[in-house]
């Protein structure tokens, strides 16, 4: 039997549910896990279903039966087939640990993508990327040729069919035009819980600052820099006796396992954008099959 997931966004009303159901119902599809949200202040009703298709409708027949529902509700909606992965382009520079956390987490399973390719700046984890079978893509930025180097980039996007752009501590910013093309479809780790502390060595300014909190931020990239929905955020407690090394080896941790987590939600459709925010359903039985995501 083939596992689908359905992914609906409209406007709140009544029978939304009854209707999706009922019309899986029809199909012969089992439902195996469902989660909704009503945002009261924007009107918006969000749902997002798994199930499994017991007398063997194909997605184009979901497809195609389920859209005059979808248009009676004026719904944003899109169905899933769980058994393909989707196709991730990772991007890094010269700080490696979400790199390799995400590299790990895919050769044992817990994170079922296909990395269809590694973009740096740099050359320093061409030979990890290289060991991994991971096509390594050298593209060098700099302020005269970064249009060029972005143009680079959206080819090796469009060759290789990425979905999605994670940015595994990239340290270039991406342009305004890039920003709009991949809308939703770049996410990266912003090394703060809020983004308080910006620019060159923030957990030496936090040090500074005497903070008790450090954590990290997942995010999709927006044209306002560390600004985006939030996906997925951690904390970690820290004390006086702990020197600002001790700060940077602790917000790595956290840093790394927050992008994983926002990773994780992105790639099973458990998050909807909402304006400025994000809905992030809790993960459906069964999809940490191999380790906890942190």
């Amino acid at each position: 039997m083939t596992s689908y997931v359905l992914t609906v966004s409209c406007k709140s009303t009544r029978g939304i549910v009854a209707a999706i159901t009922g019309f899986l119902a029809e199909k012969g599809c089992n439902i195996h896990d469902s989660s909704q949200f009503d945002d009261l202040e924007t009107g918006l009703f969000f749902m997002r279903l798994t199930f499994v298709s017991q007398e063997g409708a194909t997605e184009e027949d979901l497809t195609a039966g389920f859209a005059p529902v979808a248009k009676t509700f004026g719904m944003t909606w899109q169905f899933h087939n769980s058994s393909e992965r989707m196709k991730v382009l990772l991007m890094v520079s010269r700080f490696g640990h979400c790199l390799n956390d995400l590299l790990y987490r895919w050769k044992i399973g817990a994170l079922p993508i296909d990395i269809v390719g590694v973009v740096s700046n740099h050359f320093d984890y061409q030979k990890v990327i290289v060991n991994h079978d991971i096509p390594f893509h050298h593209i060098k930025v700099t302020k005269e040729n970064k249009p060029q180097a972005e143009a680079r980039l959206m080819d090796v996007v469009e060759q290789s069919g990425a979905d999605l752009i994670v940015l595994a501590r990239y340290m270039q910013v991406l342009s305004d035009a890039v920003c709009k093309k991949m809308s939703g479809r770049i996410i990266n780790i912003h090394h703060s819980f809020l983004p308080s502390f910006k620019g060159a060595n923030p957990y030496k300014q936090a040090f500074e600052r005497g903070v008790k909190l450090i954590g990290a931020t997942a995010h999709y990239v927006t044209e306002d820099l560390d600004e985006g929905p939030i996906i997925e955020q951690d904390v970690a407690r820290i004390t006086h006796a702990q020197s600002a090394d001790d700060y940077v080896s602790i917000g790595r941790d956290v840093e790394s396992q927050v992008l994983a987590r926002a990773v994780h939600a992105h790639i099973h459709h458990r998050v909807f954008m909402n304006g400025n925010k994000t809905i992030v359903f809790p993960p459906s039985p069964g999809t940490y099959k191999s380790e906890r995501m942190g």
